[in-house]
């Protein structure tokens, strides 16, 4: 289904979009610290589990998307690219914001994953991004593009909940990664930026 080249460069790209810092993230971490270690691991199970409903519906969009026409593929790759574009410059332009986390959180864990699950589910920008990050690895000369993209949510679910789950257990450590090295934010952001538009660049090339 997938080359070995194409697999590492996908999970190489998709640990490094998940490490910088972001909504989710910054929310595990301030779970971590407020409630403790259990608090954030739950917390980021609840996060990554939520990614499921947008692979399904990122594989069934790109499905019909595909089975439709040529001229709506393509609308479909220029508006993806410049939503990748916009994330590119969205990152460039916060490279040099210092992250604060608020220490405030609930009492205890119950509710944290029901509540990680929907923060993830009802974010377009989360919606937005896996229609437009997934198609870049898929191999559009095989029939089963929809299992192709399912696979591919999958593995990424599987490094979010690990990566996140990691943050939340040691969130006293990566608050002193996250305050008192500011240049961190710096460094990832930058990262994004080249990423981003790489991936835009991509999906205008991508053929049917």
């Amino acid at each position: 289904m997938f080359d070995l080249s194409t697999l590492l460069l996908f999970m190489g790209t998709a640990i490094i979009l998940v490490v910088i810092p972001g909504p989710d993230l910054v929310f595990t971490v301030t779970q971590g610290m407020a409630n403790g270690k259990r608090a954030g691991v739950i917390t980021a199970m609840g996060l990554s589990t939520g990614n499921i409903v947008h692979t399904l519906a990122a594989a069934l969009g790109l499905s019909f998307i595909i089975k439709t026409s040529v001229v709506v593929f393509t609308i479909f790759k220029i508006a993806g690219a410049l939503y990748l574009f916009y994330l590119a410059f969205k990152s460039f332009k916060r490279r040099n914001v210092i992250i604060r986390l608020d220490n405030e959180g609930n009492n205890g864990s119950n509710g944290l994953f029901l509540k990680g699950v929907l923060m993830n589910i009802l974010n377009p920008k989360v919606a937005i991004f896996f229609l437009t990050f997934l198609p870049q690895f898929v191999n559009y000369k095989t029939l089963n593009v929809p299992l192709q993209m399912v696979v591919l949510g999958l593995i990424f679910i599987i490094l979010t909940a690990i990566i996140f789950s990691l943050f939340g257990y040691f969130s006293g450590t990566f608050r002193e990664q996250f305050l008192k090295k500011p240049r961190f934010n710096e460094y990832m952001n930058v990262t994004a930026t080249i990423i981003f538009v790489g991936l835009g660049l991509k999906l205008l090339t991508t053929t049917m």
